[in-house]
């Protein structure tokens, strides 16, 4: 069942984006070559744990750590390991933070040192797909609308959209109905209505959009080993522009 929120639950959520997007904005000056993922999901869980905050996903379907951090072919779901990043290296952190009961859900992709301009050309498309798809999540248009844009912005790119991932509801769990495909046809789907609270985190490919899954039962990579990118905000449909709880250009971040 689809819940929609109330004022009061999308305040909470909304301290919690705040929270989820000064991390963020505290890693990207974190990765480089040398640090380990280790080291920054460390971080993160202190940060947390400091602020009042948890780490939602942390224990959530068994899972042991307080972020995925998914390197290079890595698609989501990546454990952070000892491994030191090198330079060319791409990384996704992507985190859930529970404060007060409110949640919110963001993933980063982030570039170790220089890298490689089909990279830079990645990255780049695939955050503008998460901002067109983020133009049509409002009231009264419908999920297809949301997979249409960016299917629509990624594939002149020749880049993979992959399927077998998708946005969803969030709170009162990390996961709530509905499914938010990130390919899909215009005016499908169920119906966006004011007060839901929705991820949009397209995950692309340099290569086709297929994947496997590793033997931990979590980390899924590229099939045909290429390189992937992820950018992922939480929001709250309204009858105009959403809310971006998880926005990182702001300016009530918080001083970490």
């Amino acid at each position: 069942m689809i819940q929609r929120k109330s004022s009061r639950e999308i305040e909470l959520m909304k301290e919690a984006g705040v929270l989820v997007a000064s991390i963020h904005k505290k890693i990207a000056e974190m990765i480089k070559p040398g640090i380990t993922t280790k080291e920054i999901d460390a971080f993160v869980e202190k940060t947390l744990e400091a602020h009042g905050a948890t780490a939602a996903q942390k224990g959530y379907q068994g899972y042991e750590f307080a972020t995925c951090a998914s390197i290079n072919d890595e698609i989501c779901h990546g454990f952070p390991r000892r491994e030191k990043l090198k330079e060319g290296d791409v990384v996704t952190m992507d985190f859930v933070v529970e404060l007060n009961g409110g949640l919110a859900d963001s993933a980063w992709t982030y570039e170790v040192g220089s890298v490689p301009e089909e990279i830079k050309t990645l990255n780049r498309v695939t955050k503008e797909a998460l901002y067109k798809g983020i133009e049509q999540a409002r009231h009264g248009n419908r999920i297809g609308d949301i997979g249409a844009a960016i299917e629509a912005h990624v594939e002149p790119y020749g880049f993979g959209i992959v399927r077998d991932f998708a946005g969803h509801g969030i709170g009162p769990t990390i996961h709530e109905e509905p499914n938010i495909p990130h390919y899909g046809k215009a005016g499908r789907g169920v119906r966006l209505k004011e007060g839901m609270v929705i991820t949009i985190e397209p995950m692309i490919n340099t290569g086709g959009w297929e994947s496997k899954m590793d033997n931990n039962g979590w980390t899924a990579r590229t099939r045909d080993g290429s390189l992937s990118s992820q950018y992922e905000h939480t929001l709250v449909i309204q009858k105009g522009e959403p809310i971006i709880t998880t926005e990182q250009d702001r300016t009530d971040l918080l001083d970490l």
